[in-house]
């Protein structure tokens, strides 16, 4: 099998729809069952370190590099892809896109971006917190992105009501309280909205607990999960009532079945693959769930190489 190179912007920016010209990529893609087509599984360039993957408008996902915070374009069709956005040489790790954009978490560069989604050029950097911080994931509400810190107690809120994004002065910082306990390792990580959209659900990585969130007040409350916990909870999906929380190191993706206010849920299955190598957050497109393989067992080199899993599930 032919290892894939990281390739430079320059050397992809031929890659016009991401689908008529062959990439050494295609010697690893793999095509399984599904009544679209695309490949099962595909990779990601070598050393890329992935972490976060967002997906859409339509069938193109994308993923952030921890090791310099690079964005990779794929399409889901054929596994081709090419650097979008070169990396400010800090982490990339939760996305989310809108219909133009990316928004991206800067990690221990405690910051976040904003990308055109077109043209990979960077729209606004906010840097969120002056110290030691770990931006970790974002999520859109229609009239905000919102980013957790998994250092600090605190909820960062872009404010994009008004059709424009906000200026450095306007970025809200939402301190937590009530429930949750920060303490060593990696504290609020995948943050998504309730069913009923009224507020915010994040997953604690170090304790496995699943707080929800008043975004007017920062107040949490820890939500019943019936005696479950989610250990190594990492990214976040929701679709209708149904929740999906990666469990990275235990290369696992828990279901849950929450109430329409997100103060309770019920573990109704939890879904592995031979293929996977330490997930960390998920996205969907159609009946896929789409998951990059960060290998934190894995010493990281040049040649690492990284993959995208697709499983079916409705």
């Amino acid at each position: 099998m032919h290892r894939r190179s990281f390739l430079s912007t320059a050397a992809l920016g031929g890659l016009l729809g991401l689908a008529g010209v062959p990439t050494t990529a295609q010697a690893s893609v793999h095509h399984g069952g599904g009544s679209n087509g695309f490949p099962t599984t595909f990779p990601l360039p070598d050393g890329f370190q992935p972490e976060g993957i967002a997906i859409g408008p339509g069938p193109v996902a994308y993923f952030g590099s921890r090791l310099d915070g690079s964005i990779y374009e794929a399409s889901l069709a054929n596994g081709r892809g090419r650097i979008l956005s070169t990396g400010p040489g800090t982490p990339s790790l939760g996305l989310k896109t809108d219909e133009d954009r990316i928004f991206v978490s800067g990690g221990s560069g405690g910051d976040g971006r904003v990308i055109d989604r077109r043209t990979g050029e960077i729209l606004a950097s906010y840097q969120f917190a002056p110290g030691a911080s770990f931006v970790n994931d974002v999520v859109l509400t229609g009239d905000a992105a919102w980013f957790t810190d998994s250092t600090n107690p605190v909820l960062y809120q872009l404010p994009l009501g008004r059709g424009h994004l906000p200026a450095a002065d306007e970025v809200v910082r939402l301190p937590l309280s009530g429930d949750i306990v920060f303490g060593a390792g990696i504290n609020t990580n995948g943050l998504v909205r309730t069913p009923d959209r009224r507020a915010l659900l994040v997953v604690q990585s170090s304790t496995g607990m699943l707080f929800h969130v008043d975004p007017k007040t920062g107040v949490t409350t820890t939500v019943d999960l019936g005696g479950e916990v989610l250990t190594n909870g990492d990214g976040l999906l929701l679709r209708g009532d149904t929740l999906y929380a990666v469990q990275n190191r235990l290369n696992t993706v828990a279901v849950l079945c929450l109430n329409s206010t997100g103060t309770r849920a019920r573990v109704v299955d939890r879904l592995t693959d031979e293929r996977f190598d330490v997930p960390t957050t998920v996205a969907a497109y159609g009946d896929r769930l789409y998951l990059a393989n960060a290998r934190f067992t894995t010493p990281p080199e040049p040649t690492t190489p990284y993959s995208v899993v697709a499983i079916r599930h409705s």
